[in-house]
């Protein structure tokens, strides 16, 4: 790899840019860090609060303060929102939204419960979580899982409006946040495992109209893609980029699916997400890179036309998703400052791109037994320049199909699933919760139907062999060197998001369900609590009347969770995770609540 000098800048972080350019009442809930008013924190995906009454010396001193029954026994991930006194609860699947009044112990001011169809739910992959709401202009927005997008009056729960972004029926679901950016609400979709054609749609925050919508393949229209003014490495992805790498009309079941995070630049005015896998898993009845399949993107808000694309595993052999957070920092690169993207991919690569141009300057491995490919190519002479170099012992494309591949690093779910990863700005470290799992994956032909499964492969899951024999770490990463600086073996996965906080504290949850508290600089555990369920929510923080309070909601499930979460045994189900799970049984089990901590008086 070509070594690259990254020098933290400090606290300058890009969501406090330009704020005449983003949406004021977002950037105002930003600005404010008693209140949390996106998933993310900030536009910038930080996931970093500025809050610091707990720190590092106190934190070993927390206590429940109170706790709130969801009602809801499945896997709750995301994290509530804070708007002055009033606090937002959302469940899984029926996706019940509560309000609660923070000056009266609580209270629920009102509640939200859709009428979804139930034959929603064997269409979601991997449980029926949903990672949470948003707020913007005096609403609170939903993302069902059938696809309704909702507008709700943050005093009332008045729904202001609602429109139908998909169709359970093709295998469109929601499992995803949302977000607002000026006078748009920005919403993707899933359904990779069942062949759908994916995108992201803007729509009119006060309306609810559908403004512009972008797919992830096919058409250079319909991907809102100009051949000649787009890039990809530097250079215009040309006419037809996508249709070139998919066989006939593959393109149109291909996938792509947008169910992670969305970061938003205010100074570039561009925001970026990333898409998932092709369809199907089984690589062989899918010729060529599958452009743009696996790509993270940058786009224009107002109008969807994307200016930069970088695709990290074309022809994906293995499911790697790249749907996870871009986290976007402002750092020096060889002595000049730089507006930075950090990814840290399905694949087990965590890259670092010039956010401005796509220009990519790191990719290292973050886990060290990813064994699918040696390196990615950074040498911009080279054919091969961008590219990972696949091992072919572990190309299940090579192999063959009804041939088991073995012993392939990460499992599907990835170094890291949609969890989302920390940046603390005082230490300059990217806090990320990981998965430390591989994989056998047998591919199988499989042919379309709309609504149907379209996997096409068989997989089992185990912990990385001659290691901690744990499923999981929690790692600071060192973005100077590219490098883990410090790792915290867990034993199992660590499915929970991370918070990194003024106080010299890093927060997360463990599967088991243990609410950790570690000290940013070292790594040393200061805190823990077992909470009712496992964890795979992100822990959150806010102040109310000068007190600080940490929250984080409990229910296993998830993709890791899912035979606890929807009663499966046998150990191929769950497209492998139940088998590689199943001692999880012995230490949790279902649950929905949330749990808030804070300091004794």
């Amino acid at each position: 790899m070509r070594a690259v000098h990254l020098l933290a800048l400090g606290a300058g972080v890009a969501a406090i840019a330009a704020p005449a350019f983003a949406n004021d009442s977002v950037m105002k809930g930003i600005a404010n860090p008693a209140e949390q008013v996106l998933q993310t924190v900030d536009y910038a995906n930080t996931r970093y609060s500025k809050l610091d009454q707990i720190n590092a010396s106190n934190v070993k001193n927390l206590q429940v303060a109170w706790t709130f029954s969801t009602g809801v026994l499945r896997g709750h991930e995301g994290s509530p929102l804070v708007v002055g006194d009033m606090m937002y609860v959302h469940t899984p699947f029926p996706n019940i939204v509560y309000a609660l009044d923070l000056n009266n112990e609580a209270k629920i001011v009102w509640k939200y419960e859709p009428k979804q169809d139930p034959s929603v739910i064997p269409v979601m992959c991997c449980d029926t979580v949903n990672r949470g709401l948003a707020y913007a202009d005096g609403a609170i927005i939903l993302h069902q899982a059938d696809t309704t997008l909702v507008s709700l009056d943050a005093k009332t729960g008045k729904v202001n409006w609602s429109v139908v972004n998909g169709d359970p029926k093709k295998g469109e679901t929601n499992t995803a946040t949302v977000l607002p950016v000026k006078d748009k609400v920005i919403v993707g979709i899933s359904g990779g495992e069942f062949g759908v054609n994916c995108h992201v749609t803007a729509y009119d925050l006060k309306s609810g109209k559908k403004v512009w919508r972008g797919h992830s393949q096919g058409p250079d229209a319909d991907m809102i893609m100009d051949p000649e003014k787009t890039t990809s490495l530097g250079k215009p992805v040309g006419k037809d980029s996508s249709l070139k790498t998919w066989e006939g009309d593959q393109w149109k079941t291909g996938g792509g699916c947008t169910w992670g995070w969305f970061s938003y630049d205010p100074k570039l005015d561009l925001m970026y997400y990333g898409s998932g896998n092709p369809s199907t898993w089984n690589p062989k009845q899918r010729p060529g890179d599958n452009k743009w399949s696996m790509t993270i993107w940058a786009r224009n808000p107002d109008t969807g036309m994307t200016k930069w694309v970088y695709q990290m595993t074309p022809h994906d052999e293995w499911d790697y998703d790249g749907i996870n957070e871009m986290i976007l920092t402002d750092q020096k690169v060889d002595g000049k400052e730089r507006p930075l993207l950090t990814h840290f991919d399905r694949n087990g690569f965590g890259y670092t791109l010039d956010r401005a141009t796509g220009e990519l300057l790191v990719a290292e491995k973050y886990d060290p037994v990813v064994n699918w490919a040696t390196k990615v190519d950074m040498d911009k002479g080279s054919k091969n320049y961008g590219r990972p170099l696949v091992v072919s012992k572990y190309s299940t494309e090579q192999n063959g199909e009804d041939v088991n591949s073995k012993g392939i690093c990460p499992a599907a779910l990835g170094t890291k699933d949609q969890q989302p990863a920390a940046y603390s700005p005082k230490t300059s470290l990217f806090y990320v919760p990981t998965n430390h799992v591989c994989m056998d994956y047998e591919p199988f032909k499989v042919s379309y139907t709309p609504g149907q499964p379209y996997v096409g492969a068989t997989l089992s899951m185990y912990p990385a062999p001659n290691s901690h024999g744990g499923m999981g770490n929690f790692i600071a990463w060192d973005g100077v060197n590219g490098k883990i600086k410090w790792s915290n073996a867990e034993q199992f996965s660590v499915w929970s998001g991370a918070l990194a906080t003024a106080g010299d504290v890093v927060f997360y949850g463990t599967l088991e369900g243990y609410l950790k508290a570690v000290d940013s600089k070292t790594g040393k555990e200061l805190y823990k609590f077992k909470t009712p369920s496992g964890i795979i929510g992100n822990v959150m923080t806010y102040q109310h009347k000068g007190k600080q309070f940490v929250g984080v909601l409990s229910g296993v499930g998830g993709w890791a969770g899912i035979g606890l979460a929807a009663g499966l045994t046998d150990p191929n189900a769950g497209l492998g995770a139940v088998g590689g799970y199943a001692a999880l049984s012995n230490y949790t089990n279902l649950g929905g609540q949330l749990t808030v901590f804070t300091l004794p008086n």
